[in-house]
């Protein structure tokens, strides 16, 4: 029979409230993204793409910060409300989980994305998203590449058009010669 208690029936269950209570503060809002570095060009569209699990209802922030600026994307509660600022109106789709698509891309969107969870216990956490929007040069130069191609096809019709013409021409010139040349008349000295 064991003779020592390590630990009474009241330790251990006020030890076991803390680790509880400290278990729910730290984790109490999680933010998870596979992905905070993203890369596109202008006119595509971009998912920042998070996945948000909280106690209650959270709301939901999304704020772009840039060297010259910062401004209020939008706020809303999945499922009770949503205000999308006058800026972002018609290119912003928020999502339940917390994602937010941002469509038709412009230079002016790059920058620095943060995301900020707000549980009704007043906790909150963030996390941020990079931004670079790529400007699209390839299509001039695919534009131009074709333009060049379809004229120097253009050119090379013309040219093989005026040879085949010159050919024509010549052997024409060299017919109307032979026609004129007397075949087969003796040609008569007259003496001096």
């Amino acid at each position: 029979m064991w003779h020592f208690r390590l630990w009474d029936v009241q330790g251990v269950a006020v030890f076991l409230s803390v680790t509880l209570y400290l278990c729910h503060l730290v984790g109490a809002i999680s933010i998870h993204s596979p992905q905070r570095s993203l890369t596109r060009s202008v006119q595509e569209d971009v998912i920042f793409s998070v996945n948000i699990s909280c106690d209650g209802v959270p709301t939901i922030q999304w704020t772009f910060m840039s060297a010259a600026v910062s401004r209020s994307i939008g706020t809303w509660q999945p499922g009770v409300y949503t205000n999308i600022t006058e800026d972002y109106s018609s290119r912003v789709e928020m999502y339940n989980n917390g994602s937010m698509g941002l469509s038709d891309l412009r230079l002016q969107d790059a920058g620095y994305y943060v995301v900020t969870v707000t549980e009704t216990a007043g906790s909150s956490k963030d996390t941020g998203f990079v931004l670079k929007v790529n400007e699209v040069l390839y299509e001039d130069l695919q534009y131009l590449s074709i333009t060049a191609l379809a004229l120097a096809c253009v050119a090379f019709l013309l040219i093989l058009g005026l040879w085949l013409l010159d050919k024509a021409y010549r052997r024409i010139v060299a017919c109307r010669r032979r026609k004129q040349m007397p075949e087969n008349d003796e040609t008569e000295l007259h003496p001096l």
